[in-house]
């Protein structure tokens, strides 16, 4: 077995462990991140891509920035509708802030890139990675190429995601979470086709959500609310446009551009928290600790606000001052509960829920409409989308 000695050995290639390693290493804090999968697969999965205020200083603060802001697309506002017509909340005017459009997979690339350049370790192929002894002296083991390796180190980063190892290595009288499961899914299509509106919108219908959203002017993302079981034969790229249609502001459907799917998918939606995020040496980041419903487009921001927090406790910890590291699970959580809540919010306003009723989605078109002619919702609402203070 062969061993190496690091600071902070980071589980997880995503967009948060490398950029947890991008900045540690431009503070002289040495990292070695493992990703179990290949590079090409890492940058192959689509995600979502609305970037908070607070997620873009701190990649442009970490120097990679650049082709976001180069490339992205800058929103000042969103669309909602109900009954076929929408309306528009101005982030600007309601917050003086914005949001941007930029695909996961390319903050990703950028932050590959940008560790190539610096030289920084990124293993990947690691199988079978466990955490040992996380309470006392840790280190991290990994099968690649047929042979054992070890790291050892001072602290353990677990940014593997909901189904990685490391929040299973906090015993389970330590452990707390919190779930709730939706009773449906969202259909997703990707096409190359010009986006139906310049900003997102999103649609209460009596027949279930609908969200326009896009990657670039000539390649557009969309999905509707449909039963998380239903088989992805049953829905034809025809089929999946009627229904579209059907769910979004009349001027906008009769307008939209249509064309063949180049990726179709249905994602589940949860509400996941785990507490506390810190266990001895061992921290959770990202989705390792919670998942929140797309609805409102939290996901990567959270993991990047958890980012900002843990990598400023280790960097004062290293100059000799531990109150970061003491307080890092209590401040993450302190965002991300309130985070869940908005996505929890906006989720239940937007979808049709099994005991709904008349009366339920009554009550939401209502509510929407209030969202509509009240100032005071509508820059609560914005205050949340474009991010909550880190």
């Amino acid at each position: 077995m062969t061993t190496t000695r690091t600071q902070v050995c980071i589980i997880g290639g995503g967009p948060s462990g490398l950029l947890l390693s991008q900045i540690l290493h431009r503070a002289g804090v040495d990292t070695i991140v493992l990703e179990r999968r290949n590079r090409d697969y890492v940058l192959g999965r689509i995600r979502a891509g609305v970037l908070e205020g607070g997620t873009m200083q701190m990649l442009r603060d970490a120097g990679v920035g650049a082709r976001m802001d180069a490339e992205g697309f800058v929103h000042s506002g969103t669309y909602v509708a109900t009954r076929n017509r929408g309306f528009r909340v101005d982030f600007q005017a309601m917050t003086g802030k914005q949001v941007i459009v930029y695909g996961q997979t390319e903050v990703t690339k950028d932050l590959y890139d940008a560790r190539d350049a610096m030289g920084g370790t990124v293993i990947h192929d690691a199988a079978d990675v466990a955490i040992h002894d996380a309470g006392g002296t840790p280190h991290v083991t990994y099968r690649r190429d047929g042979a054992q390796h070890r790291v050892d180190c001072d602290w353990i980063a677990g940014c593997d995601g909901f189904h990685g190892v490391s929040r299973k290595a906090i015993p389970d009288d330590v452990l707390r979470t919190t779930e709730q499961v939706y009773p449906f899914g969202w259909l997703g299509i990707l096409s190359r086709t010009k986006p139906a509106a310049p900003e997102l919108i999103y649609a209460n219908h009596d027949r279930g959500f609908a969200l326009a959203s896009m990657r670039n002017d000539q390649l557009s993302r969309y999905y509707i609310q449909a039963p998380v079981d239903d088989p992805l034969d049953k829905w034809s790229d025809d089929a999946f446009w009627d229904e579209l249609r059907r769910r979004l502001p009349d001027d906008v459907a009769q307008a939209m551009e249509t064309g063949p799917s180049i990726e179709k998918s249905i994602a589940p939606l949860r509400s996941f928290v785990a507490e506390p995020m810190r266990w001895n040496r061992l921290f959770l980041v990202g989705d390792a600790a919670h998942i929140v419903p797309p609805t409102g487009a939290k996901g990567l921001n959270l993991a990047v606000s958890d980012v900002h927090y843990l990598s400023q406790a280790l960097i004062e910890h290293y100059a000799g001052d531990d109150e970061g590291v003491a307080r890092y699970s209590e401040r993450a959580l302190a965002r991300v509960w309130k985070a869940t809540r908005f996505s929890w919010w906006f989720t239940t306003l937007m979808h049709r829920f099994p005991d709904d009723g008349h009366f339920g989605q009554r009550m939401k078109q209502a509510e929407i409409d209030y969202l509509e002619s009240s100032r005071a919702a509508q820059t609560v609402m914005a205050e949340n989308y474009v991010g909550l203070p880190f």
